[in-house]
């Protein structure tokens, strides 16, 4: 049986060897309980009529395959074949949560869409989710990739089988794919809503600078005025105090209308 650091190892020559009897198999397995996804490794050992398998968790793929056994048990002469069975289980299982995952990013993508930045935190936290989940998910169709490429390489699988692993090895390279199409999707969505974000954020800035631009001249009028002491206006003139105002008025009126006329405001 392979030990804990062999099942752990993720070179290729710990996760498939051959002896001149049997093939020892080690692939991840997807595992979803609630919000978290892991892959587990579970250890296959196929030696003539019989399979050997080893894994720490009760898993949904193999209670399928057992109905499917109980059904039709004269279809699975080798362990070659109940090993492609379950794989073929396990893929189908990865293909739907790929699938919802896909559904998940569509969803994201109408959020996005609407512009509506209230929602700027958990729309980053779905990406991040997401990108996680889909990663995990390819990990594990990579690691089934290279097992099932080493298999056909083997003299030992009937060549029943062999045609079996063939179709299993197009849908997980169809799978792998699906998986680059996702990220991709996420990287768009992601980009586009910090686009968004910024042209919110410019517009902000906007505002702030086209507010201290019109403020500028008055304040400017008054610091001369207040420097000039005895020479102030109001104190000599009675109606140098509302001169001054109405000056102010007008150097905050003129970027106005400008600003307007550009369509800044």
């Amino acid at each position: 049986f392979p030990s804990f650091q062999e099942r752990e190892d993720i070179e290729i020559s710990s996760r498939y060897w051959e002896e001149e009897d049997s093939i020892t198999i080690n692939t991840y397995f997807l595992i979803r309980e609630e919000e978290n996804a892991f892959n587990d490794t579970v250890s296959f050992i196929i030696k003539d009529n019989y399979i050997i398998t080893v894994r720490y968790r009760e898993l949904k793929t193999f209670r399928e395959f057992v109905r499917r056994l109980l059904t039709n048990p004269s279809i699975y002469k080798t362990g070659f074949h109940v090993f492609s069975s379950i794989l073929e289980i396990k893929i189908a299982s990865d293909s739907d949560v790929l699938e919802n995952v896909s559904k998940e990013i569509s969803k994201l993508g109408k959020i996005v869409s609407s512009g509506n930045l209230d929602v700027t935190e958990t729309v980053f936290e779905s990406i991040s989710y997401y990108e996680d989940l889909n990663m995990t998910i390819r990990e594990s169709l990579i690691d089934k990739q290279r097992v099932l490429s080493s298999l056909l390489k083997s003299y030992k699988v009937p060549e029943d089988v062999r045609e079996e692993l063939r179709i299993l090895i197009k849908d997980v390279n169809s799978l792998i794919d699906y998986t680059k199409f996702n990220f991709e999707r996420l990287s768009y969505l992601q980009n586009t809503f910090l686009g968004l974000l910024n042209i919110e954020q410019n517009k902000v800035i906007k505002i702030f600078t086209v507010i201290a631009t019109i403020f500028i001249p008055p304040t400017l009028i008054a610091s001369i005025y207040g420097m000039n002491f005895e020479n102030m206006p109001e104190l000599h003139w009675q109606y140098g105090y509302f001169y001054a105002l109405i000056l102010m008025f007008l150097s905050a009126s003129v970027p106005i209308f400008l600003f307007k006329r550009k369509g800044w405001l």
